[in-house]
């Protein structure tokens, strides 16, 4: 009898060890790997610039319409997307983490496959967390704690993969129910070294970053990059290469320099109205002042009672680039050649 209960319990454990390993291999592997050198990403180790878009409520859309997005994305030379982990807009909660920091499904486990999508196809995916402030759902991971939970289930689901990076905290400089101190942050950087070493962390912040905070980045947290969030007025286009070139500067002179990430510039319907020319000037601006990435921002219209069009704030109903209006429409395609051709002087 007790023979017996040894084979079973042998065979038993054989058994469970043969499914967790088929588990691990059904598991799909990173295709690319995101990094840096100096102030610029590489992916799979080749210098690139992020040239990005705004996908915020990319849990809430069905798989079609967000690989339909992504062809689209990638023939404008846009080669990453940032998704929020905690969005929730116009009555819909599509957050990957609830309110603790728990896994939601199945917004999490949409996240993963958007992220193995992306990997595949050679696209970065910024992952963002918030506290909110009740624009973007309710305010949630307030506690430490919380936090913490929700950057442990969004690394323990995604670290196999290497095109992402995680935003700690959406500008948490601001002094709302977003607000998170340069304390929580150092714990957060801490926990996510732990879990997964090589992870590319930020936290991002609203409006131009000063020297006291800046030093408080590099050295208290330890980001691997800067993602300032540049005021949103007339005349922030023509001011965004030398805020660019003050930040590379102010870190040199602290010792320590790292990637400008420009994560979220102005946009459409917003609080003024930038043209086509305005996104190009931003973007020029962003290459020629040495930055690392930038991204065309979107979202629903502050003047419409309903919103829309929502942009990316909200693609259950509709993609990405059915929502776009004219304007949008004339500056996307040209980013790329904007991009290349800064490229081409930078080599000469």
């Amino acid at each position: 009898m007790v023979l017996a209960l040894c084979r079973f319990s042998i065979a038993v454990g054989s058994l469970s060890a043969f499914i967790l390993l088929q588990a691990h291999a059904a598991e799909p592997s990173s295709t690319h790997r995101l990094g840096i050198r100096e102030t610029q990403f590489t992916i799979d180790g080749k210098p690139v610039f992020l040239l990005g878009c705004s996908y915020y409520g990319a849990l809430g859309a069905e798989e079609k319409t967000w690989q339909a997005d992504l062809d689209d994305m990638q023939r404008a030379g846009i080669n990453w997307i940032r998704v929020w982990a905690t969005w929730a807009a116009f009555g819909s909660d599509v957050a990957a983490v609830d309110g603790e920091g728990r896994p939601r499904q199945p917004y999490l486990d949409r996240l993963k496959k958007l992220v193995v999508e992306c990997d595949r196809r050679g696209m970065v995916v910024d992952v963002s967390l918030s506290r909110g402030n009740g624009v973007t759902g309710p305010s949630r991971l307030a506690k430490l704690a919380e936090h913490r939970r929700a950057v442990e289930t969004i690394v323990g689901a995604l670290k196999p993969h290497g095109i992402w990076y995680l935003d700690l905290a959406n500008e948490r400089n601001i002094g709302d129910d977003r607000f998170v101190s340069f304390d929580d942050l150092k714990a957060l950087r801490t926990r996510v070294r732990e879990l997964d070493p090589t992870r590319l962390v930020t936290a991002s912040h609203g409006g131009d970053i000063d020297a006291m905070e800046l030093r408080k980045y590099l050295q208290e947290v330890g980001v691997d990059f800067v993602t300032p969030h540049r005021p949103r007025h007339a005349k922030s286009p023509a001011e965004t290469e030398a805020a660019t070139r003050k930040l590379l500067a102010t870190m040199k002179q602290m010792g320590r320099v790292v990637p400008v990430h420009h994560q979220e510039p102005f946009r459409r319907a917003y609080n003024y109205a930038p043209g086509a020319d305005d996104f190009a000037t931003d973007l020029r601006g962003a290459l020629a002042g040495g930055a690392a990435g930038w991204c065309f921002h979107n979202g629903d219209t502050r003047s419409a009672k309903d919103g829309r069009p929502r942009r990316s704030f909200d693609l259950s109903a509709e993609r990405l680039f059915d929502q776009l209006d004219d304007v949008e429409r004339k500056a996307v395609p040209t980013f790329k050649t904007i991009v290349a051709d800064a490229q081409n002087e930078t080599s000469k």
